[in-house]
């Protein structure tokens, strides 16, 4: 047996590239490292096959194709969230703690997703194409997580279900939000010319040429905590009016 080099064709086609032999956590880190610098539009298996210094061919066994790909980047995102919360302040927090339990996961998927900004949108469009069985066992594990503090907040199997429609929607779309383009030019030091004013008809969009600088700013993790309290207030009344007599 002749033993591969480095430039070997080999070992080019073999699944042991520059970080060694690969697994599916290697390729997964990969990915969200290349989308992480370049963006989704630069993922490919062959691209990420010259990331990982392997032939696109070796990267079939742990993704098989590019639809797998991107579903592990999602996958990956909710392996770092689940990690966080293992790690942070809280992560034993007792029954009683409902609330502020959602606030501290609504928080450390909000700071997740601010570091993996690109990958963002498959929290959406990869979940309107992957039913629900079918999603990676990590985003189904966080379905689990939230779902329990909604369980121990007393709600009923209808109200749970509310509730948790409503908190996705409120953190998926807070985040949609926040990472929506508004930089027309980001070369011009004048706000008016950065955002791009100029190109919006006045007689047709005052309101929006006056709010624009203030909807250029983020609103951060305390507009996101913020509109949670109002949600929860909204439910946590509404299930209280429904038990009094």
């Amino acid at each position: 047996m002749v033993k591969s080099t480095g430039s070997d064709p080999a070992r080019r086609a073999s699944d042991r590239g520059r970080y060694g032999r690969l697994s599916r956590e290697r390729v997964l880190a990969g990915a969200l490292e290349l989308v992480d610098r370049e963006g989704l539009s630069a993922l490919s298996m062959r691209r990420l096959g010259a990331e990982l210094d392997v032939e696109a061919m070796a990267l079939y066994r742990y993704a098989a194709g590019k639809d797998a790909l991107l579903d592990g980047l999602v996958e990956a995102l909710y392996l770092e969230l689940a990690e966080r919360l293992a790690a942070g302040p809280g992560a034993n927090a007792d029954a009683a703690s409902w609330r502020t339990e959602l606030h501290r996961i609504a928080r450390a998927t909000y700071e997740v997703c601010m570091a993996h900004p690109h990958v963002v949108p498959l929290l959406t469009t990869r979940m309107l194409a992957v039913p629900l069985a079918r999603r990676p066992l990590a985003v189904l594990k966080d379905h689990e997580r939230v779902l329990d503090l909604l369980r121990r907040a007393g709600l009923d199997d209808a109200g749970t279900a509310d509730l948790f429609r409503a908190f996705t929607a409120w953190l998926l779309g807070y985040l949609s939000v926040e990472l929506r383009p508004m930089v027309d030019n980001p070369d011009e030091e004048d706000p008016a010319f950065r955002l791009g004013l100029h190109r919006m008809p006045p007689q047709d969009l005052p309101e929006l040429r006056r709010t624009a600088p203030a909807l250029s700013e983020q609103g951060g993790a305390e507009g996101l905590a913020v509109g949670l309290d109002a949600l929860l207030d909204r439910f946590t009344r509404a299930a209280e009016e429904q038990a009094s007599p």
